[in-house]
């Protein structure tokens, strides 16, 4: 395996999203830097291939089957965490789902007056309350163990009102709010929690934004002043800065990964 600096050897990160998109891209990139990682997500045959992915690359991985959405789901994953590796100094929480859920389930990325209320609570169930469930579940453990690196995986939609995808763009925000609370909250006691925004990044998330536009990426490229989407690593790559001590006075950062598109 490639060692270019080992910026996270010896740590341990909980991966959450991590069969797909940013989280598999974090998984990857942490294993490299030396941090054993431990993926969860819902499915488990993409998080068992990129678990092959991190081993044969001589990376230390492991991989949970969990629906983080289900506060219980969350809590098992902490306690199997503690007690097969000790617990966890970095959550990287990258699960959620964006516009390509609205093939998944009809309705769930319209705009407020068009959302039926149960595409409400789906959504605000999937991209808030597994945030809530993961951190409230891994906080008091990484406070006792005296701190540790929380890094969400929000979205520039988070930052900015949006004409559709009323409650993806709340959830987000809400993602955003919650991070810079924890910051202010839990900072004097070791723990920082930062957050990255990507733009319009090349995963299976955004493949319905292409296609809705009947193909033409080049339109989606031009809302990036970088004339292009940006890839899974380079997010990933924004995560393993705030992870790790290099950002050790970084502390409730809401960073956009974007292109440039919301200096706009």
């Amino acid at each position: 395996m490639n060692k270019p600096n080992r910026r996270l050897e010896g740590k341990i990160a909980l991966i959450t999203g991590a069969g797909s998109g940013i989280g598999e891209a974090c998984m990857t990139l942490f294993a490299r830097e030396g941090a054993t990682v431990v993926g969860c997500g819902r499915r488990i045959e993409p998080l068992e291939c990129v678990v092959d992915t991190v081993k044969k690359e001589g990376g230390s991985g492991q991989i949970y089957q969990a629906d983080l959405a289900q506060n219980q789901d969350a809590v098992n994953v902490v306690q199997r965490m503690k007690m097969e590796f000790g617990g966890i100094d970095i959550l990287i929480h990258s699960a959620g789902v964006g516009m390509s859920w609205a093939a998944v389930s009809e309705g769930s990325m319209n705009d407020i007056a068009a959302t039926p209320h149960d595409k409400w609570q789906e959504v605000m169930q999937i991209n808030l309350e597994a945030y809530y469930s993961i951190c409230n579940a891994a906080l008091p453990m990484m406070l006792e163990r005296g701190g540790g690196n929380i890094v969400a995986v929000s979205s520039v939609g988070g930052l900015k009102g949006s004409p559709s995808a009323h409650t993806y763009a709340a959830a987000k925000a809400a993602v955003v709010n919650l991070t810079q609370s924890m910051a202010i909250t839990y900072g004097s006691q070791g723990l920082r929690a930062n957050c990255v925004c990507p733009g319009l990044i090349d995963t299976p998330m955004v493949e319905n934004i292409v296609d809705a536009m009947g193909g033409d990426e080049e339109f989606l490229t031009s809302m990036s002043p970088m004339q292009r989407l940006g890839t899974a690593m380079e997010v990933a790559y924004g995560c393993l800065y705030l992870a790790s001590d290099e950002s050790s006075y970084c502390n409730g950062v809401i960073l956009p990964i974007d292109g440039g598109a919301t200096a706009r």
